[in-house]
């Protein structure tokens, strides 16, 4: 029996026995009613120094073995992004490996790829728009010389540096008429990245719906579509609607995805997801559900990920890198908790044992008694007596 001694978020312990179904992950083709990429992690090497402000260093096997799993269940890849922890121990020489080396797998297997382009590369955190856009620039080449869709990532340097909105619209509008395919913009908000309070030059979000639909109408030919990451609903469908035909709005809402996707009579998210790196069996299992009009089997089958999607992103939120992770070693797709920059550590034992029983929940632990005996060993070795 799968029973562990988990603690509580209360103190002390308690008995819990693992007792869901573990969602059918065969392999997919991808969705025909819905864009969906998953927002992927990256893995430590564990023989490897990868402490706090150290360079990174990867198991490229693992690492690239997971993107795989992905690509098999039938959802697109997101690579190099907040998820692979951009500006919270991935290095930009790291980064720009990781793209070259997931863009020759997606090529050689024809498989929907998109990456991340930001400015973590410069050194300072304050930088005039000139560096500001040779930084991006250099970065844009790279995802594009991959074959990968760019990702134009929200700029720390940029949120620092700029003076109003007319800057955003310099930088971005340059990006774009630069670019040499559609890419996807990326809006992020304070909950995942604090630095970027006041982004696109507004204090309050909602004053910068209608400016950055503007600037996406002006270029509807280079933006494939903008994934949305500021955990509000509300000002997502508002965005959506404005948008040209054509481009795509991608939520990044990680607390209310299910009915951003399901959508309404006025139209429907397509997704770009980290909590789809921790679900995919489930998140794509009920996108071909969707498929099928079988509405009541796509809510069965992702409404219940939603409480272990709020928990692994609870504030801080940016700290959900770690319960990807440690979903991903539960799983085995890594044979070590490590990650990069020690961010490991980032999540307390209550947090962890948490999503235990909420992935259990879900049907998302894939091998339930490889789960078992992987937290055993954790807690047993952080002091917890089973």
């Amino acid at each position: 029996m799968n029973t562990l001694r988990l603690p509580t978020s209360e103190g002390g312990t308690e008995l819990y026995t693992l007792h869901g179904t573990p969602v059918d992950a065969s392999p997919l083709a991808p969705s025909h009613s819905r864009t969906a990429f998953a927002a992927v992690h990256v893995v430590a090497d564990p023989t490897a120094p990868n402490g706090p402000d150290q360079p990174a260093r990867l198991d490229w096997e693992a690492t690239l073995a997971f993107r795989h799993h992905l690509w098999d269940l039938g959802l697109g890849v997101a690579d190099a992004m907040d998820t692979a922890q951009r500006g919270m121990g991935l290095d930009w020489p790291a980064t720009a490996e990781l793209i070259q080396r997931s863009g020759a797998e997606a090529v050689a297997r024809g498989a929907a790829l998109a990456c991340g382009v930001n400015t973590d590369q410069l050194t300072s955190t304050h930088a005039d728009l000139e560096s500001v856009i040779s930084a991006y620039e250099e970065q844009l080449d790279v995802v594009q010389n991959a074959g990968a869709t760019p990702v134009i990532m929200a700029s720390r340097v940029l949120a620092a540096g700029a003076q109003g909105p007319q800057d955003y619209t310099k930088v971005y509008g340059h990006l774009l008429r630069r670019a040499d395919r559609p890419v996807i913009l990326h809006w992020l908000g304070t909950a995942f990245d604090p630095a970027l309070a006041g982004y696109w030059g507004y204090t309050d979000p909602a004053q910068a719906v209608e400016p950055v639909a503007e600037l996406i109408t002006e270029h509807a030919e280079k933006v494939e579509g903008i994934k949305v990451s500021l955990l509000d609903s509300s000002l997502e469908v508002r965005l959506r609607r404005l948008l040209p035909e054509g481009v795509r709005l991608y939520t990044g809402d990680d607390f209310h995805y299910p009915e951003l996707i399901l959508g309404d009579e006025q139209g429907h998210s397509d997704a770009l997801l980290g909590i789809f790196a921790a679900i995919g069996p489930a998140a794509a299992q009920a996108l071909a559900a969707l498929d099928r009009g079988e509405t009541d089997r796509y809510n069965a089958l992702m409404d219940p990920t939603v409480p272990l999607a709020r928990h692994l992103f609870g504030a801080p939120t940016f700290y959900y890198k770690t319960g990807v992770a440690f979903l991903s070693w539960l799983n085995g797709h890594q044979n070590g908790f490590h990650m990069v920059g020690g961010l490991h550590s980032a999540r307390d034992l209550p947090h962890l044992a948490q999503i235990v029983r909420l992935a259990d929940r879900a049907g998302v632990l894939s091998d339930p008694d490889l789960a078992t005996a992987r937290m055993r060993a954790l807690l047993e070795v952080s002091g917890v007596q089973q």
